[in-house]
């Protein structure tokens, strides 16, 4: 066992002898991966590997983000979860987008039928310009292609470009149900809300729509094989209220406000949630978080790693596992001393990238390329080598 695995174990026996924000749920010994993680806890969680990979959008780096064919494939390649972003209809359907503007991930601007649609909103603040969920009903939606979103950097998935719609969530649950009993075991989802605050505004909430589908489907209860996750407080405050499943709260950079602080006028940042109050208040109504990478380890004005921040440590003191974002095999993506050449498309040291982020303890990663993350992980994993 290395030093590091060692007090990572000691931080983690004792949030689980607390009982730490997962209820106090006792872990049989038959859980051991999950007891090293804090993932038994949670009742469901001792059903995942640790460190658990997390199929960033599906596999991101391989298909058309957030489509059938990117979260089939990210099974196919071992990701223990797979990530959908949901963004609202016009007539309130859920579908999985990473953002309501989908200029950039379907053929949209192709459609003439469409022109008009294109516009200018201003989005948590930020001006956008192009085409936007909210004002599309899903019959119109589903006469779009998806595409990829970054086709400079990964020009091989523009291959797929036309092949898959836009699916909505509740085809994801039903894909899931499916793929459970295909493969003999439960498909494990990461399911995000955007925008929320936004999409109040217009009257599409997302909270109780997404709560109805969760109860419909059998994945509201605390076992259930799935995470809910936000960059704003407020809507993993509210699905607590109406779901029991676990919930996590994303964070980004560390000088940034979540957007429903900007509309509350909370003077909080970031960089006042990973403090240990901070913590501590997320921790009464979640049961992780899921930083940046930079907030766990810092780059310098070059785009090297430095030191590593407590964030861990802290997290862990509170109940809270850590599933950071997000890892890629790219060039443009990595630290610089883990790039190779200088074509950013390229890809770089991917596996020593991964290497020194499972060594600061976390319990999982997303990841674009789930067969990279999970070779990575295999070496950190219980009876695997490194922290034996």
């Amino acid at each position: 066992m290395t030093q590091g695995g060692a007090a990572r174990r000691t931080v983690l026996g004792a949030v689980l002898a607390a009982g730490g924000a997962f209820g106090g749920v006792a872990v049989g010994a038959e859980s051991a991966s999950a007891a090293q993680s804090g993932h038994g806890a949670g009742g469901g969680y001792r059903d995942l590997p640790v460190p658990t990979v997390i199929g960033h959008r599906g596999a991101s780096g391989y298909r058309p983000e957030h489509t059938l064919g990117s979260y089939g494939l990210a099974l196919d390649l071992g990701a223990d979860v797979v990530e959908q972003d949901l963004v609202p209809t016009k007539d309130g359907h859920l579908v999985c987008r990473h953002e309501n503007e989908i200029g950039g991930t379907t053929d949209v601007a192709d459609h003439p039928e469409f022109a008009s649609r294109k516009t200018t909103k201003t989005v948590d603040g930020v001006a956008v310009t192009g085409w936007f969920t909210e004002d599309f009903t899903l019959a119109e939606l589903k006469t779009l292609r998806a595409k990829e979103r970054i086709p400079a950097v990964r020009q091989r998935n523009t291959l797929y470009d036309g092949r898959w719609d836009v699916p909505t969530f509740e085809e994801v649950l039903r894909w899931a149900d499916r793929e459970g009993r295909r493969r003999g075991k439960r498909v494990w989802l990461h399911v995000e809300t955007k925008h929320p605050t936004y999409f109040r505004g217009l009257g599409l909430g997302l909270e109780e729509p997404l709560a109805r589908l969760l109860r419909r489907y059998g994945r509201d209860g605390r076992g259930a094989p799935l995470f809910l996750q936000s960059f704003e407080p407020s809507s993993i405050q509210r699905l607590s209220r109406l779901v029991s499943a676990p919930r996590v709260v994303l964070l980004s950079a560390a000088s940034t406000r979540p957007w429903d602080f900007e509309a509350a006028k909370d003077p909080r940042t970031v960089a006042d949630l990973v403090k240990p109050e901070g913590l501590k208040w997320i921790a009464g109504f979640a049961q992780g978080i899921g930083p940046t990478m930079d907030l766990i380890l810092p780059r310098d004005a070059a785009g090297r790693l430095g030191a590593p921040t407590t964030l861990v440590a802290d997290a862990h003191a509170q109940g809270l596992i850590l599933h950071p974002y997000t890892a890629r095999n790219e060039n443009s993506f990595l630290p610089a001393e883990y790039r190779k050449g200088t074509d950013p498309a390229a890809y770089g040291d991917a596996f020593g990238a991964f290497r020194k982020y499972f060594e600061q303890g976390i319990d999982g990663i997303f990841t674009d390329q789930p067969d990279t993350g999970l070779l990575a992980a295999e070496a950190f994993r219980p009876g695997r080598g490194v922290n034996t």
